[in-house]
């Protein structure tokens, strides 16, 4: 078997094995079509097409296919000049059994562009059926396909079928001169043989995924999920859907914001009320009836029409090349089950053409770069061009946002509002800007996250290299927000927060705190440490900035009090001496107005003070610490710091707006609801959210920037694109109280502390002890097999739960039953006094609390009346269920629990036992598997842990031990998934050594995994 020519690829995310309604013509109706084979890739120039199983329905399309192979295509794939296929050849390749013998095909607009077929074979290489387990692969891809890695998707999809399918190897042949399609093979990461076999090369492949062979696939994922959003930024021509005649409406709007943004490519208006083939125009720019009339290349489309009319206004668009597409138009899943259908149908129509989109509901798409100058949005005014990309799901938490920034002085580089994100993601936006040059710091706006895995190694790749600052709303709701299908997770939001932080994302409460946080990111470098320096000229501002700083975990110095008198160059110096000093990580400058005698500041509205501080960083012989000003009415300080040094780089030659200067988008009559506005020529309304300026941070008139190297400009002409941990920019930002600065101050502290720990983030223990094969074989043996597993799991008895930990190193103390007075004494005396004796009822089990322990029980007198004592005060021994234990050495009471969760994977978890812990919520998270910096930070991150370390004078207990136990734990809930819950409590950690007194485990089916298996959009099902 042989190979057509073509180069290696990329796309996204195993696909969903729930069965969907028959979808023509990628859907064929077939009684064993498995439909959970169906996916949706992104390609490697951004491009999508959907893969699927090959039926007999496909005869036609794929002799059209053939037709379209050039003839040396035709001769990679056959060895011979093959020019056309029989119908022998057209039976073969469309009849499958989807067991021995299956074969896919990739598809755009329901056409064939690339087939991949496997057969399995027998160790003589011929046709066979199980148990043999090795297959022969052949692939051919359309000459006009080839290089956008579609045999590189088609060959994660067509090696995962096979592992379904029980085969474990590829087998294929391939023709020397065919050096693309042995590269595919090559650079796929799998364990690989390679021979040279009557002048053909044979390769063999063992379909085992490795480390390698993932990393190439998220390399792929990330490159071509990242060009897929590029392609979304830098459209080269527009065209506005649904722009009306008359002036106002949502389409109307984006045009004259296209306009007014200076769009440095070529704009169009499309309206179908307009008479074909007579010349028309809509704000000086060329208006036709239809995409397809305009008669040149269209990169973008923003569409803008009722509901009802998007599909007409999508298939315009794919027909005629569109590349991507954003729907502002609303009614879809936020309207209910009807509005959830039309939003699947709309993902799968833009599929099938090959496009991305934007929405629904979306309020749109900016992108400020100075060669693009995108405002594809209801955004009326143009951002300020900056270093922070910006993604929000909320188009009136947009606009305030938008705001907000533009307010403090802060340029973005790209801003997105996804709506529903029906496709297009905030994952697709860390894929881009996770290598983009022109962005440092990202900011999300989050109210729900699709897949939640994705997004935390997504995040955590991204944060490694520039900081990731969340704010998640919906969070108490209990449900995603209208439009958003997500999985639902059951750990608690603290839970999810913990294990974003793990991952190095920023996670702050409020969209106050976005900005306050992003600003500092953008403007300043990490600080080294927490040692922050106070300086300023109010004793009791500083003392409020002090207490602040304890309070977020800081360690403040004494603040230094430059008096009522301080001048400017007071500051200046005070702050240049303290950037000097090695004690400290950071500075906080501290300002109030200074009243003269005569009743006037001395020094005006802020702006001298401002210059004074902008100079002292200046002079900073190797700036590396972050400097924020706390301030209180002082006029004109924090727009002289934000103005004069903007986030914008100052190397662009262009101005925001066109060279205007940008105003703050308040309410632009296109405000959150102007999506749903969607009819052409209809007014526009503002926000009924209005634009609440939740990140306003002094009351002073918006800044204004202006273009360096203009006669006004204020912005320092020598500062450049910032990097992220080098010297900063001359920016200060500034805020109105104490709190807030030194809230966003912690967070970078923290940040930074995770950067340099994520250089060494620790290494996942080897037990020699621990029996795998004896663990998995007890799981199989407990959960059956096949129709016989239970697909609710199975709790395990007490034999087999310390059978099965003991596979791992884990010791549990043996528990013996105690149903009447006189088998207590019996297991007493198996065991040795002294004992314990414990009820393990429900309402009782772990609650110490309530009586229901009796410790330290030396003698049988002693072991029968407490057995009294027990019976008569809280139940029959039916009801208490009494259990006998030896006595263990003292120490702390901890709990040690490992759970699947749907959403999120594995999570590993650890608190002190007790009643108050719980209530206080002190349980730490970390995800599955778990390494060994992990677990340390895990005990040590609790608020109870100096229990742990000796508080007040008790003896530190043996946490090594502890530790080890929960990486035991790790371990085995990552070896084997079937292990969906672990629980063990109480585990006494003593000064030397611990002790498991109980534990519980609950095995169930391994549920499927989103971040494994081959690259694929989210699908979307009826369901």
């Amino acid at each position: 078997m042989q190979s057509a020519s073509e180069q290696s690829g990329a796309a996204e995310r195993p696909a969903s094995p729930a069965r969907r309604e028959p979808r023509d013509p990628d859907h064929p109706d077939h009684p064993d079509y498995p439909d959970h084979w169906e996916a949706d890739v992104v390609l490697r120039d951004g491009g999508t097409a959907r893969i699927r199983p090959i039926t007999a329905d496909d005869a036609d399309r794929l002799v059209s296919f053939y037709e379209q192979v050039s003839d040396e295509s035709k001769y990679y794939r056959f060895f011979a000049p093959y020019p056309r296929l029989s119908a022998k050849d057209v039976h073969r390749f469309t009849h499958h059994d989807f067991v021995d013998r299956v074969g896919l095909a990739a598809t755009v607009g329901g056409e064939f562009i690339a087939t991949v077929r496997y057969d399995r074979i027998d160790e003589r290489g011929l046709p066979a059926s199980a148990p043999a387990d090795e297959a022969e692969v052949a692939f051919l891809v359309q000459d006009a396909h080839q290089g956008r890695g579609v045999a590189s998707a088609l060959l994660e999809h067509i090696a995962a079928v096979a592992r379904e399918r029980d085969i474990r190897r590829f087998a294929a042949e391939v023709l020397p001169a065919n050096n693309k399609m042995i590269k595919v093979f090559t650079d796929a990461g799998y364990t690989q043989k390679r021979s040279f076999e009557d002048g053909s090369v044979r390769l063999h492949l063992d379909l085992e995924p490795t480390d390698r062979s993932l990393a190439v696939q998220r390399a792929r994922e990330q490159r071509a999920e990242a060009r897929s959003v590029q392609r979304l930024l830098t459209p080269r021509s527009v065209a506005v859907v649904g722009a009306g005649r008359a002036p106002g409406g949502v389409g109307r709007t984006v045009l004259r914001n296209l306009l007014g943004a200076g769009f440095a490519g070529r704009v169009y208006a499309v309206n179908a009320a307009l008479p074909a083939g007579e010349a028309a125009e809509l704000d000086g720019v060329p208006a036709y009836p239809s995409v397809g009339a305009i008669g040149e290349p269209v990169d973008l489309a923003v569409v803008a029409v009722p509901a009802e009319r998007v599909p007409e206004a999508v298939a315009d668009c794919g027909e005629h090349g569109v590349r991507g597409v954003v729907v502002l138009s609303a009614g879809y899943a936020e309207s209910g089950a009807d509005g959830r259908e039309r939003q699947r149908q709309l993902v799968r129509q833009a599929r099938s053409y090959g496009m991305r989109i934007i929405g629904p509901n979306a309020f749109g798409i900016i992108n400020t770069t100075d060669d693009v100058r995108l405002n594809a949005s209801l955004a009326p005014q143009m951002p300020a061009a900056g270093r922070i990309g910006l993604f929000t799901q909320s188009g009136a938490i947009g606009i305030a946002l938008l705001a907000g920034l533009h307010r403090r002085g802060a340029g973005l580089s790209s801003f997105i509002s996804a709506g529903n994100r029906a496709d297009v993601s905030g994952n697709d936006f860390l894929q881009h800007w996770y290598d983009d040059p022109g962005t440092d710091v990202v900011l999300l706006y989050l109210e729900s996250i699709g897949n939640p895995r994705k997004f935390t190694r997504l995040a955590r790749r991204t944060a490694a290299v520039k900081p990731v600052v969340v704010v998640k709303g919906a969070r108490h709701s209990g449900s995603a927000p209208p439009g958003h299908r997500v999985p639902v997770t059951r750990i608690p939001h603290a839970t999810v927060s913990a294990l974003l932080r793990q991952a190095g994302v920023i996670r702050v409460d409020t969209v106050t705190e976005l900005v306050d946080a992003g600003l500092l990111l953008a403007a300043q470098p990490l600080p080294t440490g927490p040692r922050v320096a106070i300086l300023g000229n109010s004793e009791s501002l500083g003392l409020l900035t002090y207490d602040a700083c304890l309070t977020e975990g800081l360690r403040p110095l004494r603040p230094l009090d430059l008096t009522t008198a301080a001048e400017p160059a007071d500051f200046r110096d005070a702050l240049a001496a303290a950037l000097a000093d090695e004690t400290s990580d950071a500075v906080v400058v501290t300002a109030i107005p200074w009243v003269g005698e005569n009743g006037a500041t001395e020094f005006g509205d802020g702006e001298v003070l401002a210059a004074s501080l902008r100079e002292a960083v200046a002079a900073a012989p190797a700036p590396t610490k972050p400097v924020v000003v706390v301030h209180v009415e002082m006029g004109g300080l924090a727009e002289a710091l934000a103005v004069a040094t903007s986030t914008r780089p100052a190397t662009r030659g262009r101005g925001a707006g066109s060279g205007a200067p940008a105003t703050a988008p308040a309410t632009a009559g296109a405000g959150a609801t102007a999506a749903t506005e969607s009819r052409p020529g209809a007014p526009t309304r503002p926000s009924p959210d209005g634009p609440a300026e939740p990140t306003a941070a002094a009351p002073f008139a918006p800044a204004t920037p202006f273009a360096p190297g203009t006669s006004g400009a204020r912005a320092n002409p020598a500062q450049g694109p910032k990097t992220t941990g080098s010297a900063p920019s001359a920016t200060i930002p500034a805020y109105p109280a104490a709190e807030r600065a030194v809230r966003a101050l912690a967070e970078a502290v923290r940040y930074g502390q995770w950067r340099r720990q994520a250089a060494d983030p620790g290494r996942v223990p080897e037990y020699e002890d621990i029996d795998e094969a004896g663990a998995a074989a007890l799981i199989e043996r407990v959960l059956g097999g096949g129709d016989e597993a239970d697909p609710r799991g199975v709790t395990l008895d007490t034999d087999q739960t310390q059978e099965l930990l003991a596979r791992y190193g884990i010791a549990v103390l043996p528990t013996l039953p105690a149903p009447t007075p006189g088998a207590a004494v019996a297991a007493a005396g198996r065991l040795g006094y002294p004992v314990a004796l414990k009820t393990t009822a429900p309402h009782l089990r772990h609650r110490p609390d309530l009586g229901g322990v009796r410790l330290d029980l030396a003698t049988e007198e002693q072991l029968r009346t407490a057995y009294a004592e027990l019976t008569e005060v809280l139940g029959t021994p039916e009801e208490l269920q009494p259990v006998v234990q030896a006595m263990v050495p003292r120490g702390v009471d901890t709990v040690v629990r490992s759970a699947i969760d749907p959403a999120v994977g594995a999570v590993l978890s650890f608190g002190l036992a007790g009643a108050a812990s719980e209530l206080l919520g002190d349980t730490a998270h970390r995800l599955v598997p778990a390494t060994d910096r992990d677990v340390a930070e895990l005990i040590r991150s609790l608020r109870t842990a100096p229990l742990l370390f000796g508080w007040r004078g008790s003896a530190p207990v043996d946490t090594p031990a502890l530790e080890e136990v929960l990486l035991r734990v790790s371990r085995l809930v990552d070896d084997h998934p079937e292990v969906v819950a672990v629980s063990l409590e109480p585990v006494v950690v003593a000064p030397r050594g611990l002790s498991v007194l109980g534990a519980t485990v609950r095995l169930a089916p391994p549920p499927p995994r989103t971040d494994l298996g081959p690259r694929s959009l989210p699908s979307y099902s009826r369901a």
